[in-house]
């Protein structure tokens, strides 16, 4: 028995598992250029597609042209700081009726009451320097399986 060539596929037993499916949209926001290229060396393949920023005024910028599933903001930048980019961020969000999109801080520094301000600036989480390649593949897998999923 062989099947005919246009007969209908068998629909799929598994569901689609993260990584499958378009790949991650990810906005880096980091000014020092060995950490960006930490963060290139630990997601560079083809499920994720990397858009970097200098600084918050260039990661807002970049947000306003286009749509990403996940911020990795870095909180000591010149200019505009990661907490003042994600608000502008969260602002402009707001103003366009769109989703709130997953911001995890990234900071060298984390003091007590560091989370909850990072928090109530908006964002969803942080993770400390040295990054360490499991916890950030972890985090981005999570939240931006999730902004795919939607």
């Amino acid at each position: 028995g062989s099947v005919p060539p246009d007969a209908p596929l068998p629909p799929p037993d598994l569901p689609i598992k993260a990584g499958e499916g378009p790949p991650c949209r990810i906005l880096v926001a980091e000014d020092n250029p060995v950490n960006r290229r930490i963060v290139e060396n630990m997601l560079g393949s083809a499920r994720y597609v990397l858009t970097f920023a200098e600084n918050g005024r260039e990661a807002y910028e970049a947000f306003q042209k286009s749509a990403f599933d996940l911020v990795l903001m870095d909180v000591s930048m010149p200019e505009m700081d990661g907490v003042e980019s994600t608000q502008a961020i969260r602002a402009f969000e707001a103003a366009q009726a769109r989703a709130p999109t997953p911001i995890v801080a990234l900071t060298a520094h984390a003091m007590a009451g560091d989370r909850e301000r990072f928090l109530s600036a908006g964002m969803d989480d942080y993770l400390t320097k040295p990054i360490q390649r499991a916890v950030l593949t972890d985090m981005v897998s999570r939240l931006g399986a999730d902004a795919n999923s939607a």
